[in-house]
């Protein structure tokens, strides 16, 4: 379905970040809203010819699109990604925070504190943070509300072999999350996360590879095979189940949903 002027987003900006991969979650989220009508800001940490496809694709479907580079972790990139994508659409409605380092793969006690916790923190917690900050102060600005969405993940609420920086930094996007619902509501944002269970992205090839050796499997379909078997609707999640929350918590039947970690897991998380 091609974005169109009648769509649910119709004039609506949104900005996702980590949204220039092919066949990532922040692609998946953009597709959603480009086929609802809504302006799309791709960014990634550098625009590449990777994400100039994406921002193609996205064309192809009727948005209009523009493309910011933006490190997260750089609290001066995360001011500059809003001015910009205000200035090119003439505001912001809608900013999800995608952007995460996922494959730093180590036991807890081999983990480097420089090159694998600290940066996994800076991505994932302070990067969430920086762009949460600078999205609600240009919401607040416009005075028209606004909808902020952390992509945290299943590993927001259970903890995981490996993976102790990840975790953690998911854990606290939480608590983000509820903090800025709190202070953010009475102008009008609504601030939720979304927590999916497995999406086989790029990122998530490469959790693949790493786990189902250290669990032992023959192959990585046979570890995916696993995965399905234990997920009570039978397959790990896509973009498009991420996809679609995201489209719910943006619109105006969520306004009165704010500071919820919504599961998308196929029933593999439910607390």
């Amino acid at each position: 379905m091609a974005g169109t002027a009648q769509g649910r987003f119709a004039g609506k900006t949104v900005v996702v970040t980590g949204s220039g991969k092919d066949r990532g979650l922040g692609q998946g989220i953009l597709q959603a809203f480009a086929d609802e009508g809504a302006h799309c800001v791709v960014s990634d940490v550098t625009i590449d010819a990777a994400a100039e496809a994406v921002a193609a694709e996205l064309r192809e479907r009727g948005a209009e699109v523009a493309t910011i580079a933006c490190d997260v972790s750089d609290a001066g990139d995360c001011r500059a990604l809003v001015a910009q994508a205000a200035e090119r659409f003439g505001g912001v409605d809608v900013f999800v925070n995608n952007a995460g380092i996922g494959f730093k793969m180590k036991p807890l006690l081999e983990v480097d504190t420089v090159d694998e916790w600290d940066q996994v923190l800076a991505v994932n917690l302070s990067g969430a943070f920086y762009c949460t900050q600078a999205a609600a102060r240009q919401m607040v600005e416009q005075k028209r509300g606004g909808r902020i969405i952390n992509i945290a993940s299943q590993a927001a609420k259970t903890g995981f072999p490996h993976l102790p920086a990840y975790v953690s930094s998911k854990h606290g996007m939480i608590g983000l999350t509820r903090a800025s619902a709190v202070e953010l509501g009475t102008h009008g944002i609504t601030v939720n996360a979304i927590c999916p269970n497995h999406v086989t992205t790029g990122l998530g090839a490469q959790q693949n590879a790493y786990f189902s050796k250290l669990l032992g499997f023959d192959n990585v379909d046979a570890y995916l095979a696993s995965m399905s078997a234990k997920n009570p609707m039978g397959r790990p999640g896509l973009p498009a189940d991420t996809a679609a929350a995201c489209l719910w918590l943006a619109s105006a039947d969520a306004f009165y949903v704010t500071g919820e970690a919504l599961n998308v897991s196929g029933g593999e998380e439910m607390h």
